[in-house]
């Protein structure tokens, strides 16, 4: 059974270089500012790969990306007085990116794992620049970057923003303010990027804002899941459902990916609960939406294991074409920048999810049911002459709706680019921005659960024992809403719970690295 690491707090400085980065440490590089060192490791490395390409240089070696053209002009060898400005021309030309900024966060996240990518060895880029990025993050300096632009295959468009801004072009967010770069720069006492051959391509070869944004995607959907289990614990208890299925017996004669760990955790929030008492649930069998629980969101844990594990393979490796091989002294070229496994990973997860989203939408409805729940109509004892739940119910099926809607595959069929060359790509960005956007409904869909589960439970009667988890949830939600009435604006109050669970919860941080 798959089992969540120790708690630990994420130090305020991480060290990048000695180990892999931790998916947490570059959410708290992004997210909280955590500052970044540099080990002599990665140094060491760092150092070790660009004596190779000066190799390569000066015995006038061919080396994609070096001394020749990229993509279809990899057949155009450069000359030697070209060397630097084809470097400081690959940001510019490859900064085609349009459509809406990235946030902060984001761009924090693409910076942080370019510098521990680059970290690993396999780039090739000369000191100066690599210290240079580091230096940029920690001073606060965010580059302006175009959300849309990338195929997948290597973010290109993304980070030419990035390194065309630390060259000092385009525009940088610093303190709040939208700045030209070469005034941020300025104000924080950096110098542009002082490029060499090669650095223009190692800026932006990479796939650093796939894996970015899933580092940032991954602290959202762990901490949706921990309040889904919260919220489904209350609905538990508000309908009286029948605990068999939570029984480890039970799942563990059929033993799918993740089921156990989630009756495990059910059981655990439901502890105390009077619904473990013979003759306490209402139904022999509940609807499927509640029988079904540790088998649909054990998928959901399964999916989630899974795309961590896939962003880990990423920040732990190098993915850049062509790569640096220290060691052997070569350069070669290869696909590494493809990532077709991890984006398969992510169309899993919100696949997994899209299911979740339709077992909350029912059970949601199956509480306001008199047929089903026992309770009144749309938790309304007063009669029908007022709303209550009724209308919420166009919400959730409009978000449910958006969630199967965004959960079908986008990273199937992109064209060919760059005269056919560039014939297969994954979509990563695409991928695990829509994932993000599926979770952050769900995020909604839980906080009315959680909504409308405390409301039922108070219609049917509190009962003597609730589970623990269950208790604690109905608590936390009666602290910051209080009990449906008619001057009630739900929307405020569903509002009011997604900001609880979407603090971040700093109990909830894995072990990572320290200095």
């Amino acid at each position: 059974m798959t089992s969540h690491p120790v708690s630990l707090v994420v130090p305020p400085i991480i060290s990048l270089g000695a180990t892999p980065p931790k998916i947490e440490e570059i959410a708290a590089i992004a997210r909280r500012h955590h500052s970044v060192v540099i080990t002599s490791e990665a140094d060491k490395r760092v150092n070790a790969a660009r004596a190779v390409v000066e190799r390569h240089l000066a015995l006038n070696l061919p080396v994609y990306g070096l001394n020749t053209g990229l993509g279809a002009g990899v057949d155009t060898r450069l000359s030697e007085d070209d060397l630097i400005e084809f470097q400081l021309r690959v940001p510019h030309g490859h900064a085609v990116g349009v459509g809406p900024a990235l946030a902060q966060d984001e761009v924090r996240a693409i910076m942080a794992v370019r510098i521990a990518c680059m970290s690993r060895g396999g780039t090739g880029v000369s000191s100066g620049v690599f210290h240079g990025l580091v230096a940029a993050l920690n001073a606060g300096v965010h580059p302006v970057i175009p959300s849309w632009g990338s195929i997948g295959a290597a973010d290109l468009a993304p980070l030419a923003h990035m390194g065309m801004a630390l060259l000092g072009h385009g525009e940088v967010e610093y303190g709040g303010e939208i700045l030209p770069a070469s005034v941020a720069l300025e104000r924080t006492g950096l110098k542009p990027l002082n490029i060499r051959a090669k650095d223009g391509h190692a800026l932006v070869g990479a796939n650093s804002l796939s894996v970015g944004q899933a580092c940032l995607k991954i602290e959202d959907i762990e901490q949706v899941f921990d309040w889904s289990l919260k919220a489904i614990s209350l609905n538990f208890e508000a309908f009286r459902a029948n605990l068999t299925v939570l029984d480890d017996r039970v799942l563990a004669a059929r033993p799918a990916f993740g089921q156990r760990v989630v009756g495990a955790q059910l059981r655990s929030l439901l502890a105390g609960s009077a619904l473990f008492d013979d003759g306490a649930a209402r139904r022999i069998q509940d609807p499927l939406s509640y029988r079904c629980v540790p088998q649909v969101l054990g998928a959901l844990r399964h999916a989630i294991d899974e795309v961590r594990a896939a962003t880990e393979i990423e920040l732990a490796s190098s993915g850049d074409n062509p790569v640096v091989l220290p060691a052997e002294g070569e350069i070669l070229s290869n696909g590494n920048f493809d990532i077709v496994a991890f984006v398969l990973s992510w169309e899993r997860l919100g696949q997994a999810i899209a299911h979740c989203a339709t077992g909350t939408a029912y059970r949601l409805m199956k509480l306001m049911s008199p047929a089903t729940s026992e309770l009144p109509r749309f938790l309304v004892p007063e009669g029908q002459n007022r709303s209550g739940f009724a209308v919420l119910q166009k919400a959730i099926a409009a978000m449910e709706a958006d969630i199967r809607h965004l959960a079908n595959p986008i990273s199937l069929a992109p064209i060919a680019v760059s005269d056919s060359i560039e014939d297969q790509a994954s979509m990563a960005p695409r991928v695990v921005e829509k994932t993000g956007s599926i979770i952050e409904r769900f995020r909604y869909l839980v906080a009315i659960e959680l909504l409308v589960s405390a409301h039922a439970l108070e219609l049917r009667g509190m009962p003597e024992k609730l589970g623990i988890g269950a208790e604690a949830s109905y608590k936390a939600v009666r602290d910051r809403v209080g009990s449906l009435d008619d001057l009630s604006v739900l929307s405020g109050d569903i509002t009011q719970i997604v900001a609880m669970i979407s603090k971040y919860d700093i109990s909830m941080q894995p072990k990572v690295n320290a200095v």
